[in-house]
């Protein structure tokens, strides 16, 4: 006898804040924190500037920050905008006390921020920060559902002042926030390539940079690039979580220095975001690329199971098409970073610094994935260890540079030879452009699937007009030869109840569940077919089994055993013969599905021929199951003599 087993853990755990159907959600806490000199009193006043607000660890927190004139204690107040009453804040809102220190001279003043923890999923908030007798203006952002499917927007380089016209910079930069904001209103973040400014310390070009409004009113995701490197003006403008700024993440080695750095991660929704400050790629001054490395390394094995994707995002583009593509740092990083995403399951790396556009092949180990993949392909696939590599374009206008031609170096690794199927490309890119026109890119998180899309944010003519596409491509992910089911458990009614089982290649969805009674919900589905083939002359009997592991969500979980099925056989043939149907444990309190039960059989001397089987899934969980995106494994067995 033989066996064969066929599974794929799901690694689809997401870790989520919102809290389940029976819980009481948690009130606003306070982030503490010390540095201010000295406290504050209704006379103080001070002037506030540069308030921009920041992506915080996941979904219900956000970060803020701004400049201070004086020295003063200071907080964010918060409250849902609908408790506003002519404008005024009430006197129960949420505060949450800032923290913060002197700006080095160049800049003036002090900075400050705090973090929002708490937020409600599906809420319009008001904001505020300062004190007592000196508020600044009052903003708003709103936060959408925790779970599900969501759009975030990457931008490559505003660069504010390297075009020598800081008000021309300006209105690129407002002009492409303005159109990619009003076509994507619900977008959740903004996600910064880095290169805020042209010059690190240059304030007039922070004041330029930070002049739309929206960046009050949407999370900014901010990175560090070669431009904002030089000096601490970053480091007192932005605020991000989960950061480690020791000594190999600054590229002087150097936290105390003259310069800002760090390496920091957060989860949003599905997306674990791994940010690295890809100046310090040199082992001699800092930690190099070996630092960042272990960092990515350390975070997904910590946090990896978390979330359904992952995505690096630094300013340096190893995959690019123009002046920087040849740079002998990048071939570094070309070499240090590639083998060591592809084992870490990273599906998408965001890059700037080359003010041009690609989209790279599927690349595994530093290689192409796929010899066959096809320039400019609309889907792509990648199997395991597969990484799309994006960078972006200019947002604002400033600077562009043209694409260079590939020489003789080589089609893998640290070479920029021509790619042989498009030999004005390089090897790794599967689109290049560049039109000296604004772009943005849209990601859309899905279920299963990653929509990237690079879109004109300024007229390239009459048939290329604003909003219009430069690049589309979807990343299909791999789930190998087993099943990953997922389920969405939202809060009972009076709310709908929404399961999603989503996958290529083997993703099963169960739709959205009912609830029925009021103690419980029901969902169904149908098991992808599974087609049995065999044409052997000894017509030896064969049966398929499986189970299903827990349906887990980080730390929430349900039993496999709610899960039972009536087994079919589709398409008849190899004597296949249905195996009788197994419960939900809901009905009977048996184990339904959560041990080995048989899909469908076949005795010795059946006829040979090939067989479609496939079940009819019959889901039932009592209503005290917690809110939350679940997933769980079947595991298939083939037996035959």
């Amino acid at each position: 006898m033989r066996s064969s087993n066929s599974s794929q853990a799901s690694g689809s755990a997401r870790r989520r804040v919102a809290t389940g159907a029976t819980a009481a959600f948690l009130g606003l806490s306070v982030a503490l924190g010390s540095g201010l000199a000295t406290p504050a009193n209704a006379a103080d006043t001070s002037t506030i500037t540069g308030i921009v607000l920041g992506v915080g660890s996941n979904e219900s927190q956000r970060t803020v920050t701004w400049y201070s004139s004086a020295d003063t204690a200071q907080k964010v107040q918060v409250v849902p905008t609908a408790q506003l009453v002519n404008g005024e804040f009430p006197a129960d809102a949420a505060t949450f006390d800032a923290i913060g220190a002197a700006n080095i001279a160049t800049s003036g003043g002090f900075n400050r921020h705090a973090t929002i923890t708490g937020l409600k999923e599906n809420t319009a908030y008001s904001y505020r920060v300062g004190t007592e007798g000196s508020w600044s203006t009052a903003y708003a952002f709103k936060t959408q559902d925790f779970e599900g499917d969501y759009d975030f927007l990457f931008y490559g380089d505003p660069q504010i002042g390297s075009s020598g016209n800081l008000a021309s910079d300006q209105a690129g930069w407002q002009d492409t926030v303005d159109v990619s904001l009003r076509a994507n209103p619900n977008a959740e973040i903004l996600v910064s390539g880095g290169d805020q400014v042209e010059t690190a310390n240059t304030e007039s070009q922070w004041d330029s940079f930070l002049a739309p409004n929206q960046l009050r009113q949407y999370p900014w995701a901010a990175t560090i690039g070669n431009h904002d490197v030089g000096g601490k003006a970053y480091e007192q403008h932005f605020t991000t979580p989960n950061t480690d700024r020791s000594a190999p993440y600054y590229d002087n080695g150097n936290p105390a220095g003259t310069k800002s750095g760090g390496d920091y991660w957060y989860i949003y929704k599905d997306v674990l975001f791994i940010d690295l400050n890809s100046n310090s790629y040199n082992s001699a001054t800092g930690g190099g690329d070996a630092a960042h490395v272990s960092y990515v390394t350390d975070v997904i094995n910590k946090h990896g199971n978390e979330a359904k994707w992952k995505v690096l995002v630094y300013h340096h583009a190893i995959y690019s098409p123009a002046a920087h593509a040849k740079d002998s740092d990048n071939k570094q990083r070309r070499t240090d970073f590639p083998t060591t995403f592809s084992k870490l399951g990273v599906d998408l790396v965001l890059q700037g610094h080359d003010h041009s556009y690609s989209r790279s092949y599927l690349i595994k180990n530093g290689e192409k994935e796929n010899p066959a993949e096809k320039p400019g392909a609309a889907d792509v696939y990648p199997g395991p260890g597969g990484v799309l590599y994006v960078t972006a374009n200019s947002a604002s206008g400033s600077k562009y540079y043209d694409i260079t031609t590939p020489d003789n170096s080589g089609t893998s690794g640290a070479g920029n030879g021509a790619d042989p199927l498009n030999p004005n490309n390089y090897w790794y890119n599967s689109v290049q452009n560049q039109e000296h026109v604004r772009t943005y890119v849209k990601v859309q998180v899905r279920n299963d699937k990653l929509v990237v899309e690079n879109i004109r944010s300024a007229a390239n003519g009459a048939d290329q007009p604003v909003g219009s596409h430069v690049d589309d491509v979807t990343v299909h992910p791999y789930h190998g030869d087993s099943q990953d089911l997922q389920v969405n458990v939202p809060n009972p009614a009076p709310g709908e109840f929404g399961w999603t089982i989503d996958g290529y290649n083997g993703l099963v969805d169960l739709g959205t569940a009912e609830e029925k009674n009021g103690d419980h919900f029901e969902a169904d589905g149908r098991l992808n077919p599974i087609v049995v083939s065999d044409s052997r002359r000894s017509l030896a009997p064969w049966s398929i089994s499986a189970s299903v592991s827990a349906f887990k969500d980080a730390d929430k979980t349900f039993a496999s055993s709610f899960l039972g099925w009536t087994p079919r056989v589709l398409v008849a043939g190899a004597g296949a013969t249905a195996n009788a149907s197994v419960a939900s444990g809901y009905d009977d309190q048996g184990q339904g599905l959560a041990i080995s039960r048989g899909l469908a059989s076949a005795e010795q001397g059946h006829a040979r021929g090939e067989a479609k089987v496939g079940a009819d899934l019959d889901l039932k969980i009592p209503d005290s199951v917690q809110k939350g995106d679940y997933r769980a494994t079947l595991t298939i067995t083939a037996l035959s003599s």
